[in-house]
């Protein structure tokens, strides 16, 4: 098991609810796919660097966790799949 850091960017039309939602889900398909969530962090709502699909602002959401590196690619596919993920990038500690 390899540790990990995710960066994720959700829209920010999206209610409260919704974006713990999100959030939630995040964090389940990590222990689904047999991996630990060690540590999340809400950056919540902040303006983008540039556009991204017309939205100028988006939640940040942070997570630390160990996985195995064959579940990274099946992450990052369902991840691409969600339409209230704008961005998502995971990275190796």
């Amino acid at each position: 098991m390899n540790n990990y850091e995710g960066i994720f960017v959700v829209k920010p039309d999206l209610s409260e609810d919704d974006v713990k939602n999100v959030f939630k889900a995040i964090c389940e398909g990590v222990t689904k796919n047999g991996g630990t969530v060690k540590k999340e962090e809400n950056w919540g709502k902040r303006p983008l660097a540039y556009p991204i699909k017309k939205f100028k602002e988006a939640y940040y959401y942070k997570l630390d966790f160990a996985s195995s590196s064959d579940a990274i690619a099946k992450l990052e596919g369902a991840y691409k799949l969600d339409s209230n993920i704008i961005r998502a990038m995971i990275t190796r500690r």
